[in-house]
């Protein structure tokens, strides 16, 4: 029923910017609490960002604070990530995540849906 789709990943130098976007579908995703969690090769999917319904409330990945920033536009049915000073331990596959509930989680298993990933990479 709910359709999550990533997108904005590529290829970037060290220090440069990125724009992830997440297109979802259906009518309940501006009560949904979102985020993103990524994946490196041979490494456990672990949790970047999370965003509560109405964009108020936001957490990070300490590693991320300060450089990634979590949005969302309810009324486009699409969230963001946007990533400055991006570097090579940055380099992941990116997933988009919503749950039915309001509130942010940083548990995996608290995320219903997920997208199919966007690669980020990020040379030295």
């Amino acid at each position: 029923q709910v359709q999550l789709v990533e997108s904005g990943g590529g290829l970037v130098q060290a220090g440069g910017s990125l724009r992830l976007s997440c297109a979802a579908s259906g009518h309940t995703f501006s009560r949904s609490g979102m985020g993103w969690f990524r994946q490196a090769p041979g490494k456990e999917r672990e949790f970047v960002a999370a965003i509560s319904w109405g964009g108020h409330s936001t957490y990070y990945k300490d590693s991320v604070k300060g450089r990634f920033t979590i949005s969302r536009d309810n009324a486009k049915n699409t969230l963001y990530l946007n990533m400055n000073s991006l570097k090579p331990e940055d380099t992941a596959v990116y997933y988009c995540a919503g749950r039915t509930a309001g509130a942010y989680t940083i548990v995996a298993d608290g995320y219903g849906y997920w997208g199919q990933g966007t690669q980020v990479t990020v040379s030295s």
